[in-house]
C-alpha cells in the first residue's frame, strides 16, 4: 500500500513538473523569449501564397480598369503624336515664311541698289546736261545746232530745257527759240518733232 502511494506521488510530481514546464514554455513564447508557435507551424506546412495560387486571375472589375487605363494611354499617345505633327508643320511654315521674307529682303536690297544706281546715274546725267547747256550757250548758235543734230532727241530736249532754266535764273532771254529756228532750216521735220516733244514730255 505504501508502494502504491509512493508511485502515485511520483506520478503526480511528474505531472506537476510537465504542467509547470509546459506553462513556462508557453509563457516564454507569449512574452517573446521563444518562437514556439513558429516552430510548430513548420511541421504543419506553409499555406500557398496568394500570388502563387492557380486561380490567381484578375477580376472583371480589374480587367475593365486595366482596359480603361490602356485606352487613356493610347489616347494620350495619339494626342501627343498629333501635337508633334502640328508643331512640325508649324516649324515648316515658319521656315517657309523665313525663306520668303529673306527673298523679299534680298529683292528690296536689289531694288534699293538699282534705285541708288539710277539716282547716281541721273545725278551724273543732270550734271552733264548742265555742262552741255553752258557750253552750247557760249558757242556760236550755228555750231550749237550742228552738234545737237548728232544727239538723241531726249538729250537735245533736256539741254534746251536747261538753257531755258539757266536763262530764267539769270534773268535773260533764252536762245532756245533761235536754236530751234536754225535747226528747222537744216532739219525741219526733226525740229518740229523736238518742239512737239518739249510740250508733251
Amino acid at each position: 500500500m505504501r508502494n502504491i502511494s509512493n508511485r502515485a506521488k511520483i506520478i503526480y510530481l511528474l505531472l506537476l513538473i510537465l504542467f509547470i514546464s509546459a506553462f513556462g514554455v508557453f509563457w516564454m513564447d507569449y512574452i517573446g523569449l521563444f518562437n514556439i508557435s513558429g516552430y510548430i507551424n513548420r511541421f504543419k506546412g506553409e499555406p500557398p501564397l496568394v500570388t502563387e495560387a492557380a486561380d490567381d486571375e484578375p477580376s472583371l472589375v480589374e480587367r475593365e480598369e486595366f482596359e480603361k487605363e490602356k485606352q487613356k494611354l493610347s489616347e494620350r499617345i495619339e494626342d501627343l503624336d498629333k501635337r508633334e505633327a502640328l508643331i512640325t508643320e508649324k516649324e515648316k511654315e515658319m521656315d517657309s515664311q523665313k525663306e520668303k521674307i529673306e527673298e523679299l529682303r534680298k529683292g528690296l536690297d536689289l531694288e534699293k541698289k538699282k534705285l541708288e544706281q539710277e539716282k547716281n546715274r541721273y545725278s551724273g546725267y543732270k550734271r552733264n546736261v548742265k555742262v552741255l547747256a553752258n557750253k552750247m550757250v557760249n558757242m556760236p548758235p550755228e555750231s550749237t545746232v550742228d552738234i545737237m543734230l548728232n544727239w538723241e532727241d531726249p538729250l537735245i530736249i533736256d539741254v534746251l530745257r536747261q538753257i531755258d532754266a539757266d536763262a530764267a535764273d539769270a534773268g535773260r532771254t533764252s536762245i532756245t527759240p533761235y536754236i530751234i529756228q536754225l535747226m528747222s532750216a537744216k532739219k525741219a521735220e526733226r525740229a518740229s518733232r523736238i518742239m512737239y516733244l518739249m510740250t508733251q514730255i
